[in-house]
């Protein structure tokens, strides 16, 4: 009898035990079947709780989210006061902005690695506490080294919402819902960049450019406080990937012992006594019940589910996208700061005024954006006889495509020529609009597409996000005194041309490239 991979495996490991003969007469490999893990049975079902619950959850998670575009701008109108007070460089500066925002991208794995384990609260809790720390040594420290080092710190507590918010609200709504529910989520941390510039220069004209940082271990305080009071954990083993793997072995490793221990017995009943009732054989061959499943470190290493992840061809066509699109965000937001300070000469406070659209636009294109892509979703799983594929959610971007590559190089032409603001304003909700309007698809669709490791996937988006927003800021300054903003962002435009081409081409291939992708790890797992 092969094992199986069937929801009662989801709520009880313990399988009824089976007489030598049974053992004896199973194939020496198991047979691996298809697991829906989306819907396997557990106790308390997070996608049965409540609406008011469910909705609790969505604001607790978007509201902890903006850490992420907060703290990564808040920094940016403080910056001329930290280089005088610490005697700093305008290089010391890019260090600590650009060094944040690659920890930030990639600590993400680490963070998924621990949710595997401990469940999407504990890795909530330890991440706001080690931001709220990193938060008060920069807003005491009289050394560029050691601010630098503590953004570091910064970077790494506020990115594990990034990295598993995507697979709490997975947890707890249907694939039908999450485009919607999606948009909400990653609306909140895009005004995070708007918000930053105007919180960080009112503090730092008003108090100095210390208060940036206490504001922020006041917000972390004021999460950490939501997380241990409010939230409940969505983790449900039965529903990780990494969990069933482990189950799959330690059920493996039972049979074979049991076998083992028994072979002697049974060949003695078989061949000396064909009449003999094998419940005459001694209790002690029976296997022992398989206890409850704990997982270790090393059963939830990050980079065997990420080198999964990457496998899959499906996966890394949507990533890069991903990445290219968050870049334009991040690069966007920081070279148009400089705009306004040295071509409109606006202080800090009017910068982030100005900066505000892009963040409204951002909002906006992720909530329609996300309702749109359900709607469609729906629409096209309906007209396909009830049955979904995660690519169809894709088919929603294909609106926004024909007008992002447009709107950035208008935004990059308006700024070259010091067009009035209003013009720089309607040009940044438009490329924050469409910008947003696909992004929030991908997202939903990097999730749908990987069932069981969500949380990986997440957070492997995450670490494309993170280098290609690290690299972005990186040669942003050059190229703006380079080519300016004009030749810039019309490079910008065509990076995300290529972009929607490849998003296109997981429409095309992504679903027959998944099924290859499934097929051979599960004749993988067989072979093992």
């Amino acid at each position: 009898m092969p094992l199986q991979s069937t929801n009662q495996h989801a709520t009880n490991p313990t399988s009824a035990v089976q007489s030598p003969l049974d053992v004896e007469k199973q194939p020496e490999t198991p047979v691996l079947e298809k697991l829906d893990i989306e819907h396997a049975l557990v106790d308390d079902d997070p996608r049965n709780w409540t609406s008011g619950r469910k909705w609790a959850v969505l604001v607790i998670i978007s509201a902890a989210s903006m850490v992420a575009g907060l703290s990564a701008n808040i920094q940016n109108p403080a910056n001329q006061d930290i280089e005088q007070t610490l005697h700093a460089s305008s290089s010391d500066i890019s260090w600590s902005l650009s060094c944040f925002i690659l920890v930030q991208g990639t600590f993400p794995l680490l963070w998924s690695a621990i949710s595997e384990i401990k469940g999407r609260k504990i890795v909530y809790l330890l991440s706001f506490a080690l931001f709220a720390l990193g938060s008060t040594i920069v807003a005491v420290s009289h050394s560029i080294g050691l601010l630098i080092g503590m953004r570091i710190v910064q970077g790494a507590g506020s990115s594990a919402v990034m990295a598993i918010g995507a697979g709490t609200l997975a947890d707890i709504f249907d694939p039908a819902e999450r485009g919607t529910k999606f948009g909400l989520y990653y609306g909140a941390p895009l005004l995070g960049p708007s918000v930053g510039a105007i919180l960080g220069g009112g503090l730092t004209q008003a108090f100095g450019w210390r208060a940036v940082f206490w504001f922020l271990v006041i917000f972390a305080g004021l999460n950490f406080l939501s997380f241990l009071f409010l939230f409940k954990d969505t983790f449900r083993r039965e529903r990780s990937s990494t969990y069933q793997t482990v189950l799959k072995r330690r059920t493996l490793e039972r049979a074979l012992k049991s076998k083992n221990a028994s072979q002697a017995t049974v060949t003695d009943a078989v061949n000396g006594d064909r009449d003999a009732d094998a419940r005459t054989l001694p209790l002690a061959t029976e296997a022992p019940p398989l206890k409850a499943i704990k997982l270790s470190l090393r059963d939830i290493n990050p980079f065997p589910p990420l080198w999964l992840i990457l496998r899959r061809k499906n996966n890394l066509a949507i990533l890069f996208p991903s990445g290219l699109l968050f870049a334009f965000t991040y690069s966007i937001t920081y070279t148009c700061a400089r705009t306004l300070a040295n071509q409109y000469g606006y202080d800090p406070l009017t910068t982030g005024l100005v900066l505000l659209s892009f963040g409204v636009g951002c909002i906006f294109g992720s909530v329609l954006g996300g309702r749109w892509s359900d709607a469609k979703f729906v629409q096209l799983k309906k007209a396909n006889g009830g049955k979904s594929e995660p690519e169809m959610r894709l088919k929603s971007t294909i609106i926004a495509m024909w007008f992002l590559p447009p709107s950035v190089v208008g935004y990059a032409w308006v700024c070259e020529q010091h067009v009035h603001v209003a013009a720089v304003c309607v040009m940044l909700f438009l490329a924050g609009f469409f910008t947003l309007w696909i992004y929030a698809s991908t997202l939903a669709y990097i999730v749908d597409a990987n069932v069981g490791r969500s949380s990986t996937a997440a957070a492997t988006n995450s670490a494309f996000r993170g280098i290609a927003a690290f690299v972005a800021a990186e040669v942003a300054i050059p190229l703006q005194n380079s080519i300016g903003d004009g030749g810039m962002y019309t490079l910008w435009a065509g990076l995300l041309a290529i972009a929607e081409l490849l998003i296109i081409l997981v429409l095309w291939r992504g679903s027959k490239w998944r099924d290859e992708a499934i097929e051979r790890e599960m004749k993988e797992a067989n072979e093992q």
